[in-house]
Formats: structure tokens, sequence, C-alpha cells
């Protein structure tokens, strides 16, 4: 599939994945790739903390947009921001400056369960509507949060019954659940726990959610040919008098027991890759390792050419 058709299958991409899988590197490869694609790209940061704006080199991202890399803007999204904006866009600005002085901001947000998600989403939802970029990326909460903060507008749906909040909820639930409109992106790693974790947040989306799922990128991928042969001491020693490198007994052993492992990590990312198909049946983009303790823009430059290389390989969907 071409890399600007799938930047363009939705306007709102959420990415989502168990904490820890590499969600929020996996946001800003995307956006990379897909201001390569000639997109503009709007990423948001929902939790605040995520280190997003870092990967490109930038300090942390505040509620009003700000320049990422060319063609690419972010900012963070909270609940107490949007619901300022809410009021001030329903001509309540005095109302919302008293609740700022009052310190009553924090209540009215959380007054009713699953109020703070509404507010995040709902403000999502205007950015799309607005048509601010051609993709809004939205770098979500760990699994177990973004199933909750996906349910909120259906769980508001059926707790009020009229009112402006059921109307921001019913907005919110048709924007999740057009596949033009929003889909989520699944991040894994090739690891038995977070394979597990993301088929059942899979489900949860897909059926309890109503959101349509692309394809789930599978992250931090070892290179998974072996050596062949098996490398032993004794070859590290041999090629390494062939090239006319002295390597000592320790070291001819230290190389031979990180090729091993090296073997064993793909051949267990390999099972649970295709396990993940089996149980998962969406198509996959894999990402590789970085071996690097710091994601920096150099680190997202090569990993946005993977995911376009992953794009490349995708199958074409069939015109209806």
């Amino acid at each position: 599939m071409e890399l600007e058709r799938f930047c363009s299958t939705s306007r709102v991409v959420i990415v989502a994945g168990k904490g820890g899988v590499g969600k929020t590197t996996v946001t800003a490869t995307m956006a990379l790739a897909a201001s390569r694609a000639g997109r503009s790209v709007l990423v948001l940061e929902i939790e605040g903390k995520s280190g997003l704006a870092a990967a490109f080199g930038k300090p942390p991202l505040s509620y009003e947009e700000s320049d990422l890399a060319p063609g690419i803007r972010g900012r963070t999204l909270t609940a107490d921001e949007a619901l300022l904006d809410y009021l001030h866009d329903h001509g309540l600005k005095r109302i919302s400056k008293r609740l700022v002085s009052s310190g009553a901001l924090d209540v009215v947000a959380t007054a009713v369960p699953g109020m703070q998600d509404i507010l995040v989403l709902g403000k999502v939802k205007q950015l799309e509507r607005a048509g601010v970029a051609d993709l809004i990326l939205v770098d979500a909460p760990a699994a177990g949060h973004a199933i909750s903060f996906l349910l909120s507008a259906r769980g508001l749906l059926d707790a009020v019954r009229v009112g402006p909040i059921r109307k921001q909820a019913q907005e919110v639930v048709e924007l999740l659940t057009d596949p033009e409109r929003c889909q989520v992106l699944l991040v894994t790693l090739p690891e038995e726990t977070p394979v597990n974790e993301l088929v059942e947040t899979a489900f949860s989306i897909e059926d309890r959610a109503g959101v349509a799922l692309g394809p789930v990128v599978v992250n931090a991928m070892f290179p998974s040919e072996p050596f062949d042969p098996p490398l032993s001491p004794d070859g590290v020693l041999a090629d390494a008098a062939a090239l006319g490198v002295f390597v000592g007994d320790a070291e001819a052993a230290d190389l031979a027991a990180a090729a091993q492992f090296r073997d064993s990590r793909a051949a267990i990312q390999t099972a649970q890759v295709q396990r993940l198909g089996e149980r998962l049946p969406l198509p996959q983009i894999p990402l590789p390792f970085l071996f690097t303790a710091d994601i920096g823009p150099d680190e997202i430059d090569r990993l946005a050419t993977a995911f376009a290389r992953g794009v490349d390989a995708l199958p074409t969907p069939v015109q209806s």
C-alpha cells in the first residue's frame, strides 16, 4: 500500500498499547512518515508525560501548538483546558474565569465518571471537524486506560439522557465509530505478555468501543536471520585471525554467547509474531530494535524509513 494512501485512511489515528512497548516512539515515527508523504500532521499528547517532543529534539509540549518538525505540530490535551475551551466556545467565558479563580475547575471536570476523557475526546473531535491537519495522531494512554478512554463516551450516553454532555458524548461516539474519521493503531513488542495484552485490548476496542483497528505495529524487532553456521568461540577466533584482528579467548566466548542470545531472541520473536497473527488477523508493520538508550531525531528518522517500508508491504485494500 502506498504510504500517502495509508496516511489518508482515517483523519484521526489513536496510537495505543501496553506501557513500555514504544507507543510514543511509534506516534513520532508515523508522524514523520506521514509528513514525508506530504500530509500535514498534528500530534496530540494526552497524558502529558510521554516525552514525545524529545523524540524530535524539542522541549516539552504545552496546550498551545508548537512546531516539532517540518509539517508536524504538537500539543498536549488536558481535561481542564479542554473544559475552558468548551466554555469559551459556548459564550461562557465569565463562568470559566470564576471556575479558575475559585479553584473549582477540578471538581467540575471530574463531576461525572468519564467526564475527563469525554472532555479530551471532545477536543479531538473539534480539531478533526475544524480540519486543522490532514492527519491527527493521538498518543493515547497506556492500554488499560485506553479502553476506558475510548468507552467513556458510550458510558455517558447510558448515564446522561439530555443536555450538552449527552450531545458531546454522541458526537464523540460518531467520531470513534466512523472508520473514515478514526481508527486505532495498536503497538506491541514481539514478546508473550505484550502480545497477550494487545490481543485482549484489540477485542475490547473493536467489540465494546466499536472503533476500527488499523495494522499492528510490532516494535523492537531483532534481526531475524540466524548465524549460519551458529557462531562458536572457535569460529570467532578463526574469523578474527582471517581478518588479522586479535581476539582473546574470553572475548571470543562473550561474542559467541551474544550471538547465541540474538539467535534465541529472534526465535522467540518469530514464534510470538506468528502467534499474534493467528490470534489477531491484522496486517503487521515491523519496526527494528534500535541499540541505543535514547530516542531522538536520528532514531525517529530511521524508524520512519522502516515504517514506510512496512506500509509498502501491506496489501492494498480491494475496492468494493
